[in-house]
């Protein structure tokens, strides 16, 4: 492989009546430090990132495709089953439940292989399967390509999402699809433990 970046965190997904569909990356250890980002589908098809710093702007804006890049403070945190996201005109409070049976199905799968790229892959045609509209492989802007090793999964069980103030309606299936890159996130919402790996060849 040629140059690369490796994230380890959390990404939660989170769909509203309204049609507003969130992307939350939690990552606690990446080659820009630990930070929160945002990814937001309006109902009308715009995209929007809301990153906390230029640098990290300028990453993700190369490696995914959004209509509007907002640098804004970007304050999120998962602990005790609660997620809590503060990030500009977004803000979410949601509560996850048990491990689902994927989870622990990925949960069964050694975390040194369920990360690695060449299995990440051959398991890419499986992973649409169990999660539609998800993928583990694929190419990404700037000549990159993306791996995302899902090691757990838990679902979303309730949410109050606000968007600049306003409610944005009852947690929802994240339909149709997100299209900031080559996958989106599973229908129902979750958070899933990942590793993502970006490769630049």
């Amino acid at each position: 492989m040629g140059r690369y970046w490796i994230f380890d965190g959390h990404i939660a997904g989170i769909g509203t009546a309204s049609g507003l569909r969130a992307v939350v990356g939690l990552w606690q250890d990446s080659p820009f430090g630990t930070f929160a980002d945002v990814m937001v589908q309006q109902p009308s098809g715009h995209r929007l990132l809301l990153a906390p710093r230029t640098d990290v702007a300028g990453f993700i804006s190369a490696t995914y495709s959004f209509d509007e890049v907002r640098v804004v403070d970007v304050r999120a945190s998962l602990a005790d089953r609660r997620l809590t996201v503060d990030a500009g005109p977004l803000e979410i409070q949601a509560v996850t439940g048990a491990r689902t049976y994927l989870g622990s199905a990925l949960r069964a799968v050694p975390r040194r292989l369920a990360v690695h790229p060449r299995w990440l892959s051959a398991v890419s045609p499986l992973a649409a399967l169990a999660a539609p509209g998800a993928r583990t492989y694929g190419t990404a802007g700037s000549g990159r390509t993306e791996f995302y090793g899902v090691t757990d999964l838990h679902h979303v069980t309730s949410a109050v999402v606000r968007w600049e103030g306003s409610d944005a309606g009852a947690l929802a299936p994240i339909r149709p699809p997100v299209t900031f890159g080559f996958s989106s996130v599973p229908p129902r919402p979750s958070v899933a433990r990942v590793r993502t790996t970006v490769v630049e060849a």
